[in-house]
């Protein structure tokens, strides 16, 4: 199978840590460092979880290292490679997201 594109990783990523805006959204919207993101981030992706069935990404999760594996085949969790981990899956959960980082003293561009 082909690498994910940029646009299925990023569907992965929502499907993986749906709960996190639904759990925190308004503390998110007020801004927050990386640790307390990454506070979130664990208690979202849980101690372990995933999904998949036909015509559907395979994923699986787990908030110990925030990692996120999906692929169009069945994905192993112990031989695949996570498509996101530790600070990579913050850094996407900011982009996604649209999360501020309130310990960052560059201005927002709007």
């Amino acid at each position: 199978m082909a690498p994910l594109t940029h646009d299925e990783k990023v569907a992965a990523f929502k499907a993986a840590t749906r709960s996190l805006i639904n759990w925190y959204g308004n503390e998110l919207a007020e801004g927050v460092t990386d640790a307390r993101l990454e506070e979130l981030l664990k208690q979202a992706l849980g101690i372990f979880g995933g999904s998949g069935g036909p015509d559907q990404i395979s994923l699986a999760f787990q908030g110990a290292g925030l990692k996120i594996w999906a692929s169009w085949e069945t994905v192993n969790n112990v031989t695949d490679k996570p498509i996101f981990q530790g600070k990579a899956t913050i850094k996407m959960a900011r982009e996604v997201y649209d999360i501020p980082d309130p310990s960052n003293g560059q201005m927002r561009l709007l």
